[in-house]
């Protein structure tokens, strides 16, 4: 029982392409200006507006436009968060064939600097010709203010709501933010690391952590960020007196394992411990032995722990200790 209402009308104003290349490209036209405040008075009358890919000229004259150019136009024009477009194929893919879900703006125009020059006014609506039309439209609004950009197989049954609503979406996401970052733990993140852990602590992976005991020890801890969500964590527990520092709690979700970011966690914090004046770093463990020998940690004794660790030492959980110098 839905009122649903469509508003559409001359939104956009076009000017013709011309001659190019000695081309007439006579009622082909290029969008030259969007009406944003008309388009959001017909959304906040509660109606959906629909886009043509028409454009009107002063003069009365109607010139084709491109659907694609519209909708870039028409997102910048309005501020929009997101630019979504639907493509014949799944995203952009790497040199082992593997789907790039996530690309900067830098990574896309590096992308489109190895594709062949592309004419916009000709016929491109396959293969890799599409791809870098749509990727170069995709840059061009994220350069102008629209946040992200999405390239979503329209062959997918339900593409938009899997793209919107899960974490990596299914397409290729291009933007303008920092997607994914790692950065020094702030109070506000204990429940997202809390969720991150309980499951290890489960496990008997890591040692119970209270949240009282998180939000004193936060200033410790660095994790790692993506789309508002803490997918890693780790902390560095410093031991001034002996110019050591404790490697715990590393954690990784378990959907961005064997991806590097465990270990982008640890060169940070040895990065940080270095210019701190920490000289040795310790880890205890019970399920990660090789993890850590693999990068660069021997194996070590109890009596190797600062004196105060030692003292904490759990011999029920019988971890092993390993160190490294810095």
């Amino acid at each position: 029982g839905a009122g649903i209402h469509v508003a559409s009308g001359n939104f956009v104003t076009a000017k013709p392409v011309g001659i190019r290349n000695g081309v007439d490209y006579c009622y082909t036209g290029e969008v030259r200006r969007v009406d944003a405040e008309a388009i959001k008075q017909r959304l906040d009358d509660g109606a959906i507006v629909l886009l043509s890919p028409l454009g009107y000229s002063p003069t009365g004259e109607v010139f084709n436009l491109t659907a694609l150019e519209v909708a870039t136009a028409t997102a910048i024009a309005l501020g929009a968060d997101k630019l979504l477009c639907l493509v014949e194929g799944r995203g952009l893919f790497d040199a082992d064939k593997d789907l790039m879900r996530q690309l900067s703006l830098a990574e896309a125009e590096q992308w489109l600097a190895m594709q062949p020059p592309l004419d916009e006014h000709a016929d491109a609506t396959t293969g890799n010709t599409e791809m870098t039309l749509y990727v170069t439209h995709a840059v061009h609004a994220c350069r102008q203010g629209v946040r992200r950009a999405h390239l979503v197989d329209r062959h997918i049954d339900g593409a938009l709501l899997l793209e919107l609503f899960t974490r990596d979406g299914i397409g290729t996401l291009i933007t303008a933010d920092r997607y994914e970052n790692m950065r020094k733990a702030t109070i506000d993140d204990v429940g997202g690391i809390l969720e991150l852990i309980e499951p290890l602590e489960t496990e008997g992976v890591l040692v119970w952590r209270s949240r009282e005991r998180l939000e004193t020890e936060i200033d410790y801890f660095m994790v790692m960020e993506r789309d508002g969500m803490v997918i890693a964590c780790a902390a560095l527990y410093p031991f001034a007196k002996e110019n050591s520092g404790e490697l715990a709690c590393l954690a990784v979700h378990p959907t961005y394992r064997d991806s590097g970011r465990g270990e982008a966690l640890l060169n940070a914090l040895e990065h940080y411990a270095k210019q701190h004046g920490i000289q040795h770093l310790f880890a205890l463990t019970t399920h990660a032995t090789h993890w850590f020998q693999e990068r660069g940690f021997r194996a070590g004794k109890i009596e190797d722990l600062p004196v105060q660790r030692q003292r904490l030492y759990n011999y029920q959980r019988k971890s092993k200790v390993f160190m490294k110098e810095l």
